[in-house]
Parts: structure tokens; sequence; C-alpha cells
């Protein structure tokens, strides 16, 4: 293997929880995402949430995989960035049910958030 190939650490996993792969996207690309900032993460975030709608209008199955990866991924890089645990945060805002009604199975109503 020459210096320019990719290492990987082993075989790639299909059942990573949200913790694991928000510490995968740290370990992957941290030092670059901190250079370049929120502000900068999010305007990249912003890109892939435009590629999503394109690939929800007219994208394959496997575009949308990609995309909902992609947007996942930077959004995973923003709460990095900022500090912010992102299984914590699912967990206090989710994890008793709605944040709204507070129902595990969401009784709001449909006008309304959310």
């Amino acid at each position: 293997m020459s210096d320019s190939e990719p290492q990987s650490s082993g075989p790639l996993r299909t059942d990573v929880t949200l913790a694991e792969f928000q510490q995968l996207i740290r370990e992957m690309y941290f030092e670059k995402d901190d250079a370049r900032g929120i502000e900068g993460t999010f305007m990249w975030l912003m890109e892939e949430v435009g590629e999503l709608a394109t690939a929800l209008r007219e994208g394959s199955e496997e575009d949308l995989s990609e995309e909902f990866a992609d947007v996942l991924a930077w959004l995973t890089t923003i709460a990095n960035v900022a500090g912010v645990d992102l299984t914590a945060a699912v967990n206090a805002k989710y994890g008793t049910g709605c944040p709204g009604c507070r129902e595990l199975i969401c009784a709001c109503p449909d006008e309304g958030k959310p």
C-alpha cells in the first residue's frame, strides 16, 4: 500500500450507534472541521441539504441513501465543532417521547410542530 492510499482500521460495521458515528466523524475530520469553524461547516451542511432535496425529487434510492448519509455526517461535524454530544442531546429532547405532547406516539395537532 502506498502512502497516498487510504488506510482502513478494519471492516466497516453496519450497525454503528449514534455515539460511535459521532466519534468516527470526529476522528476522520475534526482537525479540518475545527479550522473551518461552525459557519463554514454550516454552509457545507446547507449544500448537502440542497443535494438531498434534489435526490428526494428526482434521485434514485442510491442517491437518497448517499445524501441522507452526507447530511447526517455534516450535522454531526457541526455538533463536534460546537461540542455537542448528539446522543445526550437526542436523549434529553426525545428520550421520553414527543417534546410537544410528551406522549410516546405524538398526539400533537397536525398543524403544529412536531
